[in-house]
């Protein structure tokens, strides 16, 4: 039986908030539909799944017969065993039916028996999906499960997904999306919109969408050019009038107060009437824009090293607690190079990167790199990010101006730079590393899951930077489109 989550005139903002959040959204979804829902870092998504767990107050309704699930799960105590977890988030599921919900994500059954603490980031994601997809008749909302999954772990989370019903996934990942929604949930920049399809049909429809409203926006610019023209002249007339009446000479000669007061008074009203209807028209027309995307192109100044090679690993093998990570690695990084580090997770992809930062990480076989080579790094982790925008430029000493210009382009509004890092969503604080590294002028850029929770707009405007200045780069990404597009070479690593 078909049941709906109906969506009416919600309002809501943060207590705090400069801005509501969303305002007067109206929608509905069939709870047996594969929504993928994107948009804009900061625009919500996290926030609406928030809302549908009852977590704050909001103005307007929401009507569900479901109960909502989210992920990830919660897990208060994690150094316990895995199936005792799994049967606190499923607990009417047999034991059978859970080993068979990971056979369909390829991990075996020997992890319920580990405690969960020590399983891998791509495990966990693993297990805590198989277990909550076994509470029948509930709803699930999925919040980006990718971060902790390496290219082959998508492929298989993306086909379970396509055979599940009755979820809200989101993620910026373009090929995962594609393999496993059939409609798609968009935040735009005034409303939100549902259409059905995957994330292609989705951005065909897009950028037809924009098309058109790009080429109306240059009609519009005309229109209210030529209606702020018209306006001033009106004003500038309206102004004449209040002249005379107040007894300014007209033509050498002043102008009788009591022969022309009335008929000053009638003008002047008259005059403020067309005023205001021209400048209601300008703000309507200055409206009709609401759901333009812009993304500006940005820019960054690699520098030239004056050697060919930058960089050298032979038979390079990290080790972590006295053991190896991965099989012995041997390659270059050349002057123009873009190098996707390729491997499971776990396969020391971060060990190899951190050694390029001249971090102290236990190595054996041989690595070199160029004397006076300047490298910019982006890391994995953003836990450590704080105060203002401000101090962070100072700290890192980067230039403040460009900094924040940087992410204005990145879809950044002014008011974000008078809040602190901390209280900015995952994908705003990683465009602030992302911003840090275009700011510095570099011989090598090193970027580690620099995508991770970064939206599709921003993915393709930094995937069109690299393609325009072609830095030398060495990075890890598991976005399939991205590594496709921008890498020149690919290096492999295989878990020992």
């Amino acid at each position: 039986m078909m049941s709906m989550i109906q969506v009416e005139n919600l309002t809501f903002s943060y207590p705090s908030g400069y801005d509501n959040i969303f305002e007067n959204v109206s929608f509905q979804i069939d709870t047996n539909w594969k929504l993928g829902f994107i948009g804009r870092n900061g625009r919500g998504k996290t926030t609406f799944f928030n809302l549908l767990l009852g977590k704050y107050e909001y103005q307007g309704k929401i009507k569900s017969s479901v109960q909502f699930d989210y992920f990830p799960y919660v897990i208060a105590d994690k150094n316990r065993l895995t199936e005792d977890i799994l049967f606190e988030i499923c607990p009417f599921a047999e034991r059978w039916e859970i080993i068979r919900e990971l056979s369909y994500l390829e991990v075996h059954e020997d992890v319920l028996l580990k405690l969960f603490s020590i399983l891998s980031g791509g495990e966990q994601t693993k297990v805590l999906l198989a277990a909550l997809f076994l509470n029948d008749g509930h709803f699930l909302l999925i919040d980006e499960p990718t971060n902790h999954l390496d290219a082959k772990a998508r492929e298989l989370v993306s086909a379970y997904l396509k055979n599940k019903k009755g979820f809200i996934l989101v993620s910026h990942d373009r090929c995962f999306l594609d393999g496993c929604v059939d409609h798609i949930l968009s935040i735009n920049r005034s409303n939100i919109e549902v259409q059905k399809g995957n994330f292609s049909t989705w951005y065909t429809n897009f950028q037809q969408q924009q098309e058109f409203e790009l080429a109306k926006n240059v009609k519009l610019k005309k229109d209210i050019a030529h209606m702020k023209q018209a306006a001033q002249q009106t004003k500038s007339w309206s102004d004449a009038v209040e002249k005379t009446k107040n007894g300014t000479r007209i033509s050498g000669v002043k102008a009788d107060k009591g022969y022309i007061g009335h008929k000053a008074a009638k003008m002047m009203q008259r005059a403020k009437n067309i005023e205001a209807r021209k400048q209601r028209a300008i703000d309507e027309k200055s409206s009709l824009l609401k759901n333009l995307e812009t993304a500006e192109d940005l820019k960054m100044k690699p520098l030239l090293y004056f050697r060919d090679t930058l960089a050298s690993f032979s038979h390079v093998t990290p080790i972590f607690h006295g053991k190896d990570i991965c099989q012995p690695i041997s390659f270059e990084i050349k002057r123009g190079e873009r190098i996707a580090l390729d491997g499971k997770n776990g396969s020391g992809k971060t060990s190899i990167l951190k050694l390029l930062m001249g971090q102290s990480i236990e190595f054996c076989g041989e690595f070199s790199i160029g004397s006076g080579l300047i490298v910019s790094y982006v890391p994995q982790d953003t836990s450590n990010l704080t105060g203002l925008l401000s101090d962070f430029a100072e700290n890192n000493r980067i230039d403040e101006s460009l900094f924040k210009a940087i992410l204005r382009k990145m879809d950044f509004t002014r008011t974000q730079f008078g809040k602190n890092i901390e209280d900015f969503s995952s994908g705003q604080k990683k465009k602030v590393f992302i911003a840090k590294s275009l700011c510095e002028q570099a011989h090598l850029y090193v970027w580690d899951e620099p995508l991770n929770y970064i939206d599709i707009y921003s993915r393709m405007q930094i995937e069109n930077l690299i393609k325009e200045f072609s830095p030398t780069m060495i990075f890890v990404e598991h976005d399939a489109v991205f590594r496709n597009t921008i890498a020149t070479k690919e290096v492999q690593l295989y878990k020992k």
